[in-house]
């Protein structure tokens, strides 16, 4: 039996033992153990578990509340019944129906000199009110169930809605500028209307989706453009060192002292005029636009013929002005590296 200092010693609590427990062979404290250990570890498992289940409270302002123009909460019914309206089929048909209604009545208005109207015209305009008061109401039903601006999801913080708030708000001013005497003319907004069919895409997802796709190839459609450009500056310096200033002689006939050429008349060079002509100075081709005499007409000329938009009249007179040797050894390449090529380049561009 041990004496009662050895025991003393060797008990959990005494301060030797602990000493001698929480230290290895290298001297080394280890982590301790026991009621007293196994009590802290589970008061901070518990404190740990509150924070995470009960976080503090962040003072809330007007930028982080959800609440919809400061009014509306989440729980508000108006809200509520809000959002059940813009999301229900037979309101977005509504609006889809009057957008195409609006877009049919911008096409048959008739704009005359001196501001006129014809009667259909009239009648039209008095419609202008009603489509106005049924985006209104569509705009402010969508604020009060999204909210405006500030917080997360907003009505504003998506693009198509702002397109749709510009559309509406410029019909408002303009037709306060038209029914009210404002000292700012504020008629001119009326030209915003062209915008309203393009309503039409905020409301058919699968028109977002063509456009988003579009967006999405702009920077790589940009480098084709460039390739493009590049393209037909090159073939224009290579057509004003072969073409400067031969497509400006043209045969002409006099008859009673008034010259008289071929309709529609065509260059003359190596091949001649025929007999009773006689080879003059001339415009040029569609009044001086088709040429190569600089850099600005030789690009114009030279994407016509990319576009193969008459490009067999631009060759059939350089053919007569120079003759038709060597002259496919320019139109040829051109059409197959700007035509076939380049231009296809930007179909594979958005089909990838």
């Amino acid at each position: 039996m041990a004496r009662f200092g050895e025991a003393v010693v060797g008990r959990p609590g005494s301060g030797d033992g602990d000493s001698d427990q929480s230290r290895n062979r290298q001297g080394t404290p280890v982590p301790a153990s026991g009621p007293a250990a196994a009590y802290k570890q589970s008061k901070a498992q518990r404190a740990r578990t509150m924070a995470l289940y009960n976080p503090i409270p962040v003072r809330q302002n007007c930028f982080t509340v959800n609440r919809s123009l400061f009014i509306f909460g989440e729980e508000n019914i108006v809200r509520k019944y809000a959002k059940k309206l813009i999301d229900w089929p037979p309101f977005e048909y509504m609006i889809l129906a009057t957008i195409i209604a609006n877009c049919i009545v911008l096409a048959l208005e008739q704009h005359l000199p001196e501001d006129d109207k014809t009667p259909m015209s009239r009648r039209l305009e008095k419609t202008e009110p009603y489509f106005i008061g049924i985006f209104c109401f569509e705009a402010g039903i969508k604020i009060v169930a999204l909210g405006f601006i500030f917080h997360k999801g907003s009505y504003l913080r998506n693009g198509w809605n702002v397109m749709d708030f510009i559309v509406v708000l410029s019909g408002i001013l303009a037709t306060a500028g038209t029914h009210f005497n404002t000292h700012v003319d504020l008629r001119t907004l009326r030209a915003v209307r062209v915008l309203r069919p393009l309503k039409l895409v905020s409301g058919i997802p699968s028109l977002q989706i063509v456009l988003k796709s579009i967006m999405k190839a702009m920077v790589p459609l940009l480098q084709i453009g460039l390739l493009l450009f590049f393209a037909i500056l090159m073939f224009a310096i290579i057509g004003l060192e072969f073409y400067s200033g031969k497509l400006h002689r043209a045969c002409f006939t006099n008859n009673s002292g008034i010259l008289e050429g071929f309709d529609p008349p065509h260059p003359c060079g190596v091949q001649g005029c025929p007999a009773g002509y006689e080879c003059r100075d001339w415009i040029g081709p569609n009044d001086g636009i088709t040429q190569f005499d600089n850099i600005l007409f030789a690009v114009l000329t030279v994407f016509q013929c990319i576009t193969m938009e008459g490009w067999t009249t631009v060759l059939y007179n350089t053919n007569d002005a120079l003759g038709a040797t060597w002259n496919w050894l320019y139109f040829i390449p051109l059409i197959i590296i700007g035509s076939f090529f380049v231009l296809n380049l930007v179909l594979g561009v958005l089909s990838g």
